[in-house]
């Protein structure tokens, strides 16, 4: 796999550029805004993006996906349906944090835990953390040992549990259990931030972390 990391929006949110070396097919991880700019990634790396994938409903990850979905003329994938109380919140979420006017859309494939999605030759398992929102997904290539994990985890942190539906156990048990078990040499791309290791963050983490208790 290659990918880039392309930071959007105020709130500096990690879109992932997902690249099959073999087809040259991409996806957009969370896209949530500057879509010039993320357009202008995918002509510079000369791929042909063919989905859009969503951990998660919040603006900042998917605000103008479904703007971007339209001029592509490609499907989106995610989050898990739990989440779709977000996407149809859109429209208000912009006009508080001062977006462009947004739309509410449907994915073409919500995704439960267990599911799959493709990148031309690439497959991404597909594991549903709730806790941050209800139906955040994250996208693993158990053969490139990477993870795209929105805002479950940080470098240090996790995710924030105090919006509407959010729950502060679930996220823990979403990390604990479904994430770290993948392994230590797990490397991740969260939706803010550096990228790490699950190994690094289940001994160092302050909030998960066996150094802590």
């Amino acid at each position: 796999m290659d990918f880039d990391i392309i930071p959007v929006t105020p709130f500096e949110q990690n879109c992932s550029l997902i690249i099959c070396p073999k087809t040259h097919k991409a996806a957009l991880v969370d896209p949530g805004g500057d879509l010039d700019q993320l357009k202008a990634t995918v002509e510079a790396r000369g791929v042909v993006v063919e989905k859009i994938l969503l951990t998660h409903g919040h603006i900042d990850h998917c605000g103008e996906a479904g703007l971007l979905a339209q001029e592509l003329g490609v499907p989106i994938e995610g989050p898990h349906r739990d989440d779709a109380f977000w996407i149809d919140q859109l429209p208000t979420q912009g006009k508080m944090f001062g977006f462009p006017a947004l739309s509410p859309f449907t994915p073409d494939r919500w995704l439960v835990d267990g599911d799959t999605v493709t990148v031309g030759e690439l497959v991404l398992e597909v594991i549903h953390c709730p806790g941050h929102t209800p139906g955040h997904v994250v996208f693993v290539d158990l053969v490139a040992r990477i993870a795209f994990v929105g805002d479950v985890l940080f470098a240090g942190s996790i995710g924030r549990t105090d919006f509407p539906k959010g729950n502060h156990e679930d996220l823990l048990r979403s990390i604990k259990e479904r994430l770290f078990p993948l392994g230590d040499d797990m490397a991740f791309v969260p939706g803010h931030g550096p990228m790490s290791t699950f190994g690094e963050e289940r001994v160092s983490n302050p909030f998960v972390g066996s150094r802590h208790g």
